[in-house]
């Protein structure tokens, strides 16, 4: 495993980190697989884990609190998300401050999310939704550096809506956050116009999410596949976007080089993005940890193949079904 530096916290990250969404609302999931996995990616190098309120209503921060406990000895670096009080997600323009994270709000689910894993301070505490805007109303400002002088978080990030890089842009130059996650992927590259330009001027993080476009990207997708009744995915795969994602994944299975599979593709193409700090895969099985975590070992691309990755860049419009 590889590290990278995450922005002003100076904190070394490594380079793959854990997306823990799936084990809080998703379909299929097994606690003690969970907790193997988690596991398991700690003895491989793993040391961030990024979790929210939102997934499983505290249950995935739970699991990070267990796994806190069990490696006394590692220094493990904790992210996690205050919901929105309206519980919309993604905001919208019209979405207000007071709409989303007023101040009692905001230190309400603070001590939410550090009582569900049973922890005295979160390193990273991230703004579930975004909106550029809520820059007009510093109270969220002053209610997030009053949680750091309590020692209840040491840094401040925010999680940008799906296919608005732009809507972020405001906020790294603010100076008021550290860190923000946003979705970079083969498809999704758009950030590269401003945002990541932003980030490196202002010296904050940049956490990779959806680095296999909720699954296109592992190249495993058809034009029948199905999940289970209640799974997230059936809202987000209806025919108008699972069609054309499969259409996309097809194109680039010409470009798979023998002896790589697509996700390891995927994924490397993510590293060779100086700018991103650290990319959190859901990984919710053993096989899943060891495969990805390999990507960090395996480096980047060869420069000829990223170019011709770059050509896959799909710029796409939020919806009703995007989220």
């Amino acid at each position: 495993m590889k590290y990278r530096k995450l922005g002003k916290t100076n904190w070394k990250v490594s380079e793959i980190g854990y997306g823990m969404w799936g084990m809080g609302g998703w379909t299929g999931s097994d606690r003690e697989e969970s907790m193997k996995s988690l596991q398991l990616a700690v003895d491989l190098g793993c040391n961030f884990f990024d979790t929210a309120w939102g997934y499983g209503a505290g249950k995935s921060e739970g699991l990070l609190g267990d796994l806190i406990r069990a490696n006394p000895d590692k220094k493990i670096y904790t992210a996690t998300k205050i919901p929105p009080k309206n519980f919309k997600w993604p905001s919208t323009r019209d979405y207000s401050l007071d709409d989303c994270f007023p101040p009692d709000h905001i230190e309400e689910y603070v001590h939410k999310s550090l009582e569900n894993a049973g922890i005295e301070s979160y390193d990273l505490m991230q703004f579930h939704t975004w909106e550029d805007r809520w820059l007009e109303d510093n109270r969220w400002a002053h209610t997030m550096q009053d949680l750091k002088s309590q020692g209840l978080i040491k840094a401040v990030g925010i999680s940008q809506n799906r296919w608005e890089p732009w809507n972020g842009v405001k906020a790294v130059e603010s100076g008021l956050v550290d860190v923000t996650q946003l979705i970079y992927n083969i498809f999704d590259q758009n950030p590269k116009d401003e945002l990541f330009p932003a980030c490196e001027k202002h010296n904050v993080g940049v956490i990779a999410r959806v680095p296999f476009d909720e699954g296109t990207l592992t190249g495993l997708l058809t034009k029948d596949t199905t999940w289970p009744e209640g799974d997230w995915r059936n809202t987000y795969f209806v025919p108008e976007n699972l069609n054309s994602s499969v259409d996309h994944a097809d194109a680039l299975k010409p470009l798979v080089p023998e002896g790589m599979t697509m996700p390891e593709m995927a994924l490397r193409f993510i590293l060779g993005e100086s700018r991103v700090s650290t990319i959190i895969p859901g990984m919710r099985k053993l096989h899943h940890v060891k495969s990805n975590i390999a990507a960090s070992d395996a480096g980047q691309l060869d420069a000829s193949l990223m170019k011709e990755l770059e050509k896959h860049r799909w710029d796409r419009e939020p919806t009703d079904w995007s989220q």
